[in-house]
């Protein structure tokens, strides 16, 4: 395709939304630049597949951040979507949107049109909810949102049962009128199979002629003429092929892709980019700054009764799931790990919850090799019940390392940089431990196996959370939207500040990160953004 309209760089959870909106009306041409390649590969499609493509560098970025204080020196393991769809085609696939006043904070900061009032109807727009729609959820969308209740292991109601002996009521609808509550999560799921931001979207756009989609092209330049952008480079089987657009440059690359690229291009902190020998185009230091991440710990049990470690360790209840899979499309192998959770407070003084809670019937104490150890589960009944931050006050930050485009730039996480962190984790984990001592609860657990009941103090417990926790993988802000480029990357329109069109599309705008798991709000931005650029082209 010569000189398309649009230049869409990354077909992730954005990326895909953004190419099917803007081909849809058959007035644009469209042109779609993947580094990753094709996303039909069975441990993709399989929803409980994600195990193996963890550490699959076919389709897996395996980003590495740099040793993190705040996780007692250790470096955290950062997988991100190297494929058609991005990391919605290697995630858990938990649809969360996040909380109302996320938006409204979000629109507050100066982004007018982003606030809960403008995204709501743009999550019901793309959504089809098994449960049909009411005032809060969708149905007849692009993306198939499953309810999973009826598939989960029965243990996540005796989970559910104790939330609610502590006073965290049953909620059925995380995505409903409020967070707080557990209860099942939902899943983009549909037929069994993993519902990606590039099933739903990406591919039915592939049918139409305006709109091309190619693979294996790593984008290592965005083309400048003085401070318009005019197209980008991209290297693709030892050559190197340079694109213009007509229109607009559109980055989708996520949260660590595209403020790379940016810099790389001359877009960024100006004493960095001299450095390694780039000219900078705008100076803008908050390129790859305002890192934001939500950080996860789990604390395993051992069970006195059947869990699906019992199911998925040994060969014969891999034959069977796998079996049962292949011949109905149902069975463990057909939705996530996280068959259950919720949203708490760990203090009165907030007006919103501030922890998510994960259930899995299953543990992983015994480490695998070359894969999330979800298909290889601990050889006893065991369970696991995991926590995560929701808004933390801890900032990292992505920066180039080099000039080479291909080489990954150096992640900083700073996790538990911030008091406050360290302080809701403790009163996180603490919360936790009274779920387990619920009636409900102890009549299924044998023993508390991590960290094991001689961890109490404080002390022992912050020592504990920063060696074992890490990130659950939702990494964002590093292109925060705001007014102001002092502060800020890209405006309300999602233009990048100094230069011309070019403009971002992914979870590195959001302004602050969201309350629960990202991917929809990745999706949604991806659905709010084509329609900006569809407007500003009218």
């Amino acid at each position: 395709m010569n000189n398309p309209d649009f230049i869409v760089v990354g077909s992730g959870s954005s990326g895909s939304v953004v190419a099917e909106q803007l081909s849809a009306n058959g007035k644009y041409s469209v042109l779609v630049l993947e580094a990753g390649g094709t996303d039909n590969r069975f441990f993709i499609q399989m929803p409980l597949g994600y195990g193996k493509t963890f550490f699959d560098k076919k389709v897996n970025w395996m980003y590495a951040t740099e040793p993190d204080e705040g996780l007692a020196g250790q470096k955290d393991y950062w997988p991100r979507g190297k494929v058609l769809g991005g990391s919605s085609s290697i995630n858990a696939m938990v649809w969360i949107r996040g909380a109302p006043e996320d938006f409204n904070e979000w629109e507050a900061s100066g982004n007018p049109g982003w606030g809960w009032q403008d995204m709501l109807p743009v999550f019901k727009a793309l959504e089809d909810n098994e449960n049909g729609a009411d005032e809060w959820r969708g149905a007849n969308g692009p993306l198939r949102i499953s309810n999973i209740e009826k598939h989960v292991h029965p243990l996540t109601k005796t989970f559910i049962d104790a939330c609610g002996e502590l006073q965290l009521g049953c909620n059925p609808d995380f995505n409903g009128a409020k967070q707080e509550g557990a209860g099942y999560y939902q899943l983009t799921t549909k037929s069994g199979r993993r519902n990606s931001a590039c099933r739903a979207f990406l591919r039915p756009a592939m049918k139409r002629s305006n709109i091309k989609v190619v693979t294996h092209a790593h984008v290592t330049r965005i083309v400048f003429e003085g401070s318009k952008a005019v197209g980008v480079e991209y290297q693709r089987k030892g050559k190197t092929e340079l694109v213009r657009a007509n229109c607009e440059t559109i980055l989708c690359g996520g949260a660590v892709n595209s403020p790379q690229l940016l810099q790389i291009s001359g877009v960024g902190p100006a004493a960095l980019l001299k450095k390694f020998g780039i000219k900078p185009i705008f100076d803008n230091p908050n390129v790859g700054a305002n890192l934001q991440d939500h950080q996860g710990i789990n604390y395993t049990y051992r069970a006195n009764t059947k869990t699906l470690n019992d199911v998925l360790r040994p060969w014969w209840g891999k034959l069977k799931v796998g079996l049962q899979y292949l011949i109905t499309r149902n069975g463990p192998l057909s939705i996530s790990i996280n068959h259950g959770g919720g949203f708490f407070k760990t203090s009165d003084k907030f007006t919103r919850p501030n922890m998510q809670l994960y259930f899995q019937a299953f543990s992983t104490v015994v480490p695998g090799g070359g894969e999330r150890p979800i298909l290889t589960p601990d050889p006893f009944s065991g369970f696991s019940i995991g926590l995560s931050s929701c808004r933390t006050l801890s900032r990292g930050e992505i920066m180039i390392q080099s000039a080479d485009p291909l080489a990954h730039p150096k992640i900083t996480g700073n996790a538990f940089s911030h008091e406050r962190d360290v302080e809701e984790m403790l009163d996180a984990v603490k919360y936790l431990r009274k779920i387990a001592a619920t009636p409900t609860m102890r009549a299924v657990i044998e023993e508390e196996v991590l960290p094991g009941p001689n961890c109490n103090s404080d002390e022992e417990l912050i020592a504990d959370f920063r060696k074992r926790s890490g990130t659950v993988y939702h990494p964002v802000s590093t292109c925060r939207m705001g007014p102001d480029p002092k502060t800020s990357v890209v405006d309300s329109r999602l233009k990048v500040h100094g230069v011309d069109g070019l403009r971002v599309v992914d979870a590195s705008i959001f302004p602050n990160i969201v309350t629960g798991n990202t991917n929809a709000a990745a999706i949604a931005t991806g659905w709010k953004g084509a329609q900006i650029i569809l407007e500003d082209h009218a």
